[in-house]
């Protein structure tokens, strides 16, 4: 536990940190990365050049610093960042790494400003927040492990089947090379892939949720090329380069975004790739014969970016669940089941009272449905979402 005295000097810091922003996690990537060269075949190199990272960095540093002497409301982003972690392997020494390079940064930043006692009181409030994700991941490596089929580390899986989703979005069905179980999973969760790109520096890691009810033989993700500056490195690599019979490396599933148990009505709402979660979740109840109700909402561009719709409508149909879809622009010929511009779920009959809401899609497409459940008095305790890459709250 940290001392009143600890807490109060760490928080006495907060409106200098707030008034240097993200320089501070510019200049910690910066210099960390030049000391530990090797951290950038972990690290998502791609979210370094957007300033995705340091951005999450510095609120979830400003979150912490907040809530010091009441850690335990940053419970939910904990186990959001525990998992991710685990599925890139991060051991309890990358954390004494991370933590040098924080209070040398400090120190370079604050120069005389960073006295002995706020350096004191920063270390030991680093060394409380690592050790709760050194504990965490810890019990979920273990946990794993000890599954049947589970597996420490990163494991080869051998590409057994590869397939057009749409103009965009093609799947990869990934079997075990060495013919072993394979650990199951909870419908919204993501796996790793480790790969390495031609002609690029470092080795790779990327999270793509499971798009697929569990199988035994296998795993299925869903992969969309990916086109803006910086970005689709490996989604590129694996739509050009990885072809059946290929090998890429896994490391096991995880995530704090799943499907409940409970017998909840279901409202499914994703855009773009974001499907892919959502993909897993619809098999899912297809498999189990689901007696409760199942709202499937979907956005994207226009129909040739359009992943999944066929099996989509044949689960929907045959379960006589709901199935919407809102286009950029409806074509003259489209069903009256497809609608144009933003989602409006206030044009369709749902559940608001009772149901689970599961969400998943760019930010400001999630804080927009986010703010329609609120308006028709959906709790937050019954939204559920999922946020690609590095964490960030609606």
């Amino acid at each position: 536990m940290l001392s009143q005295q600890d807490i109060t000097i760490v928080k006495s810091t907060i409106p200098v940190l707030n008034a240097a922003g993200t320089a501070v996690t510019e200049h910690f990537y910066a210099r960390m990365f030049k000391h530990n060269p090797e951290l950038k075949h972990t690290f998502n190199m791609t979210n370094q050049k957007t300033g995705k990272q340091k951005t999450a960095l510095f609120d979830a540093i400003v979150a912490y610093a907040n809530h010091l002497d009441n850690v335990g409301v940053l419970q939910h982003a904990v186990n959001r960042i525990s998992n991710k972690h685990a599925s890139l392997h991060i051991q309890p020494g990358d954390y004494d790494i991370v933590g040098h390079h924080l209070i040398e940064t400090f120190r370079e930043l604050l120069g005389a400003d960073f006295t002995p006692e706020i350096e004191s009181a920063w270390t030991n409030a680093y060394i409380q927040l690592a050790n709760l994700f050194v504990d965490k991941e810890a019990t979920l490596y273990e946990s794993t492990a000890q599954q049947e089929g589970g597996w420490k580390g990163k494991r080869p899986f051998v590409v057994s089947r590869k397939q057009d989703e749409s103009s965009l979005v093609t799947s990869f069905e990934l079997s075990p090379k060495d013919g072993l179980p394979i650990i199951g999973y909870k419908a919204g969760q993501y796996i790793a892939v480790e790969v390495e790109p031609k002609n690029n520096e470092y080795r790779e890691i990327r999270q793509y949720s499971l798009s697929d009810a569990m199988r035994t033989s296998h795993y299925r993700i869903s992969v969309k090329r990916e086109s803006v500056p910086f970005c689709g490195v490996v989604s590129t690599h694996l739509h050009d380069n990885v072809s059946v019979g290929d090998t890429v490396m896994l490391y096991a599933p995880r995530g704090d975004f799943f499907l409940s148990e409970d017998d909840k009505p279901v409202v499914l709402i994703s855009a773009g790739v974001g499907v892919t979660p959502m993909m897993a979740m619809l098999e899912t109840l297809h498999l189990k014969n689901n007696t409760c109700a199942v709202t499937f909402i979907h956005a994207c561009e226009n129909r040739s970016q359009h992943s999944f719709v066929e099996r989509v409508s044949a689960i929907c149909n045959e379960h006589q669940w709901p199935n919407f879809t809102w286009y950029q622009h409806k074509e003259s010929n489209d069903s009256e089941r497809i609608k144009a511009g933003l989602v409006d779920l206030s044009a369709i009959a749902l559940p608001f009272e009772e149901a689970n809401f599961y969400v998943c899609g760019p930010v400001g497409f999630m804080t927009f449905i986010k703010s329609q459940l609120h308006a028709n008095g959906v709790c937050d305790s019954r939204i559920h979402y999922e946020v690609f890459g590095p964490h960030e709250g609606l």
